[in-house]
């Protein structure tokens, strides 16, 4: 029985090296310098042996997406936590998102598509940062009593300018923007509270 204890964790271990080492490629040369060779190069694997755990180079950045929204979701739950009133989380919430966005740049551009085909494969974990931020929405608006689809569109109307502006920051990086960047966020965010309360 040890042994085959043993031998699941050498496979957890090396499929979290490949992940590892698929990531650490991507930091060094973006998504665009990733390969299944160079993979096996830095970890000195052959490359047949990441087949083994990999099908291709989709499967692997669709576990790193996975485990993107993993992150975020518990980055947003945590700064969800430090507040009491529902519009002091959600405007935590998303200047947490933001900046996800831009500590951990390349794993949102693979997440949500910025200059690069996002993942085809829906994931399960997708599911986590939406469900924090609707249930924050809908217990701001509990008075209105807002179904799911109202709810479902103010975060939607979040998303779409707050996913925008950090888009343009990382496509087009100005310092003008830089420094005008945390207020059109705090306006934005604000707003869109005072919207639908």
């Amino acid at each position: 029985m040890a042994s085959k204890d043993r031998i699941l964790r050498q496979k957890e271990e090396t499929r979290s090296n490949i992940l590892e080492a698929a990531y650490a490629i991507v930091k060094e040369e973006g998504w665009q310098g990733l390969s299944m060779r160079k993979i096996a190069d830095k970890i000195e694997y052959t490359a047949p042996i990441i087949y083994e755990y990999f099908s291709n180079k989709e499967a692997i950045l669709n576990e790193l997406t996975g485990k993107g929204f993993i992150k975020l979701a518990k980055e947003l739950q945590d700064a969800r936590d430090k507040f009491e009133k529902p519009e002091e989380q959600l405007e935590a919430m998303w200047m947490a998102y933001w900046d996800f966005a831009f500590t951990d740049t390349e794993m949102y551009q693979v997440m949500f598509g910025v200059q690069m085909n996002c993942c085809s494969q829906q994931c399960s974990a997708q599911e986590r940062p939406y469900k924090l931020f609707t249930s924050v929405i809908a217990e701001i608006m509990k008075n209105s009593n807002p179904t799911d689809e109202v709810i479902k569109q103010k975060y939607f109307t979040f998303f779409s300018v707050i996913h925008g502006l950090i888009a343009i920051n990382i496509i087009n990086k100005s310092e003008i923007m830089e420094t005008i960047n945390n207020q059109i966020l705090k306006d934005a965010i604000g707003g869109i509270i005072k919207s639908i309360q």
